[in-house]
């Protein structure tokens, strides 16, 4: 896995990905530090990371988007399955090495807490504890990106898709606030979710007929259950989906200046998901 790590880092910067990355991150960082704590005197360095938090949606994309589908599309991919490694071992040493390109600005963001200390009053628990979350979500991201780009083998196309579920979650809060409460509505709305996974199933399995009967199934389960009582889905959506807010865990850090570890610990769950979810894919490629 070092040797895959090392190889993925090199691309990197060989490529000028790494110091565009990091310039563009840095650059509006600073902005934000020199206007809110320099200027405006905000003791708090976690503002700067909340105001920048679209920057990382946006540049994201572009770190993840070439990792496996440029695999793909010049078929080097088929190296990959000839390592003397595991599927998963390659899998993780490109997602490592993306994440530390990632980190690169926020370890330099690290200076920033201190500078505010030397100016006057400062909250380095809560900052750092911002910058360690802010990683962790970094964690969350990059493994989505990886995801979508082992689907595909046009960089653009990843990118692209990467962006707009990155940008899903960041509204994801205010997307639930339009949700019907109605225990009708949210019945339709499982049904609407169920086939979704149905078709995921089907993308990972390419086995119809699983996946007709994982959907009816579960479909049929759930009308069984407003049969019953309907009284179960009212509002069941906002409760089950509004609490998969990638904002709200970082709230936690920033407004109440609480170190969210159950918030961790989502952001690392779903990031050890997909990374799940990519080495079952080109285990799948693999074998097809």
């Amino acid at each position: 896995m070092g040797a895959i790590y090392k190889r993925e880092l090199d691309s990197y910067f060989n490529t000028m990905t790494g110091y565009i990355f990091s310039a563009v991150v840095l650059c509006f960082v600073g902005i934000y530090f020199m206007v809110l704590n320099l200027i405006n005197g905000y003791p708090y360095f976690s503002y700067v990371l909340y105001n920048t938090l679209i920057i990382f949606i946006v540049c994201t994309p572009i770190l993840t988007m070439r990792c496996l589908a440029e695999e793909k599309r010049s078929k080097t991919d088929q190296l990959l399955f000839t390592y003397p490694v595991s599927i998963t071992k390659v899998v993780l040493g490109k997602f490592f090495a993306m994440i530390t390109v990632y980190a690169i600005p926020l370890v330099i963001s690290c200076l920033c807490p201190i500078i505010i200390a030397l100016k006057g009053d400062a909250f380095l628990l809560v900052d750092y504890g911002a910058i360690f979350a802010y990683l962790c979500m970094g964690c969350m991201f990059v493994a989505i990106g990886m995801f979508i780009s082992s689907l595909t083998e046009s960089q653009i196309i990843a990118a692209v898709v990467t962006f707009g579920a990155l940008l899903l979650l960041y509204l994801w809060e205010s997307l639930c606030s339009f949700l019907p409460e109605g225990a009708g509505a949210n019945l339709g709305g499982i049904i609407v979710l169920i086939t979704i996974v149905a078709l995921l199933l089907y993308a990972m399995s390419r086995n119809g007929l699983l996946s007709v009967i994982v959907e009816v199934v579960l479909v049929v389960a759930a009308i069984v259950v407003y049969i019953v009582n309907s009284s179960l889905y009212e509002g069941l959506l906002v409760n089950a989906i509004g609490g998969l807010s990638v904002a709200e865990v970082y709230y936690n850090f920033i407004i109440y200046s609480v170190f969210d570890l159950g918030g961790i610990f989502f952001y690392l769950s779903v990031a050890a998901l997909f990374v799940f979810l990519t080495v079952q894919t080109l285990q799948k490629r693999r074998w097809s």
